[in-house]
């Protein structure tokens, strides 16, 4: 398996321990992608708190992502996960 980089604490996973956060490549729209399905510019977080925190606190996933990101995300990952 191709290993992906957590936008929050930098370090290399297999793909299949992240969480995938895509924007859509027709509506623009940044959903957590769970299928793997929806193609578009993704990152990658870790299944934890602290890189979910760290990522939304720096911006990071916006920057990546080239779009703002909705506010209500950030509840829903850690919700979630």
């Amino acid at each position: 398996m191709v290993d992906r980089k957590c936008v929050g604490c930098g370090k290399l996973k297999n793909k299949d321990e992240l969480i995938k956060i895509t924007k859509e490549n027709q509506s623009g729209d940044i959903i957590i992608n769970h299928s793997n399905k929806i193609f578009g510019r993704s990152v990658y977080l870790c299944y934890n708190n602290s890189c979910i925190e760290a990522a939304f606190k720096k911006n990071k996933i916006a920057k990546a992502l080239r779009a703002p990101v909705p506010e209500d995300l950030k509840g829903k990952l850690i919700n979630e996960f």
